[in-house]
């Protein structure tokens, strides 16, 4: 093992995160499409020695853990309930609108029933991190359409608990009886530990609150890699293992947490998508442009249907409907983790490339269309008979908006 030659790559791949990371910033877009593009360069100008290779992969497996873990954290156990019980309907419409496309494709593509099933993932799931993101930036958090926006988000964010242990036994493979077992094996140890998150977690939370930083992060941080590991030994997916501590985290010790975990998450994100764009074969993106340029049309179709469907069952007009689509248009790092499980596994090998330049696409459309709704307001006030599109205007961060 030559150390220095493992410090060397490591640091470069580390700059290149920070340059992309930085451009980002400076064109106040999100950086996860600049890393994937990170990823695909370096991939093609420079190979990485097996430890440092090994390293990046652990890196971006810690990575998918901590994404899944935060995001847990930003739910508490009465908001899921509250979620499934009165928005279940906006759920069943994004489910049936945006999981269809990438079905269909994927059988149209030639990939094995499961390579389809996990392209049907693919396209289904907002990316919440770009969702807060857009909303945050364009003031819009207290407009009225904006809960529709976060519902959806979570419900997502419950559906993949449940499609990830699925997904994840189907892909152990084997014979009809093997299959079967892995399923209820992944299904049982999901329900089990769901259950725990939100009968014990105010418990759960009170042991770990500690009064040192230091001693939390480790705790929090060294919990969360052990369910990770055992969740992943029963087949459940180490990322849900991880969604679920987050969840069962509340109170005091959720808010303590969420700082000091978040910069490990960028750091480990970061490095989990351009360990993904490493992976794909640079000549196997021009096969894809095409299929994932009419995935993204008719994706970022559904997803404004889905978001203006929702925004209309709260009474907001035309321009807050089409923002809370186009809040939605974003696919981002579970899209990836989703096509990375197909790529792993052996199935499905074009799903790569796929989801790579399908969420650049959505990733780079979902906040161009979110800025759009003022130039569209003519257009958009044709659907509200009456209306001055004056009186549906955005308002400011905090505030409660009109429409």
């Amino acid at each position: 093992m030559e150390l220095g030659r493992i410090f060397l790559e490591l640091g470069a791949v580390t700059l290149a995160l920070a340059f992309v990371g930085r451009a980002a910033g400076r064109f106040g877009i999100t950086p996860i499409p600049l890393y994937l593009l990170a990823g695909l360069a370096l991939g093609a100008t420079f190979h990485l020695g097996n430890e440092s290779e090994d390293f990046v992969h652990v890196g971006a497996e810690i990575g998918a853990v901590l994404l899944l873990f935060v995001l847990g954290l930003e739910y508490t156990s009465a908001e899921l309930k509250s979620n499934l019980r009165s928005n279940s309907g906006v759920g069943v419409v994004d489910l049936l609108l945006n999981f269809s496309p990438g079905l269909l494709a994927g059988f149209v593509l030639g990939f094995t029933p499961l390579g389809a099933i996990l392209l049907g993932g693919v396209t289904y799931l907002s990316s919440s991190g770009i969702a807060s993101k857009v909303l945050t930036d364009l003031g819009r958090l207290g407009n009225r359409e904006t809960p529709i926006v976060l519902a959806v988000c979570v419900l997502e964010d419950i559906a993949m608990a449940f499609y990830l242990p699925v997904v994840a036994a189907l892909l152990v493979g084997g014979g009809l009886l093997a299959t079967g077992v892995s399923l209820m094996v992944a299904l049982l140890a999901f329900g089990v530990t769901f259950y725990a998150a939100m009968r014990f977690g105010p418990a759960f939370s009170r042991l770990l609150n500690v009064g040192s930083k230091e001693t939390l992060l480790l705790s929090v941080f060294g919990l969360v890699l052990l369910i990770a590991g055992l969740a992943d030994l029963l087949k459940v997916s180490a990322a849900i293992g991880a969604f679920l501590v987050g969840i069962a985290l509340s109170g005091d010790v959720a808010h303590r947490t969420r700082p000091l975990i978040e910069p490990l998450r960028d750091l480990f994100a970061a490095i989990f998508f351009i360990f993904f764009g490493l992976q794909l074969d640079l000549s196997s993106v021009p096969d894809v442009i095409l299929p994932a340029v009419i995935l993204a049309v008719v994706t970022t179709f559904t997803k404004l249907l889905t978001g203006w469907y929702g925004a209309a069952r709260l009474g907001a007009r035309s321009r807050g409907r089409f923002r809370a689509g186009a809040s939605l248009v974003a696919r981002g790092e579970f899209s990836i983790l989703i096509a990375g499980l197909g790529v792993s596994a052996g199935i499905a090998q074009g799903i790569g490339p796929l989801a790579a330049v399908y969420v650049l696409l959505t990733a780079i459309l979902g906040p161009l269309l979110a800025r759009l709704d003022e130039p569209l307001a003519p257009f958009l006030s044709r659907f509200d008979p009456g209306a001055k599109v004056a009186a549906d205007s955005s308002v400011a961060v905090g505030q409660r908006g009109t429409d």
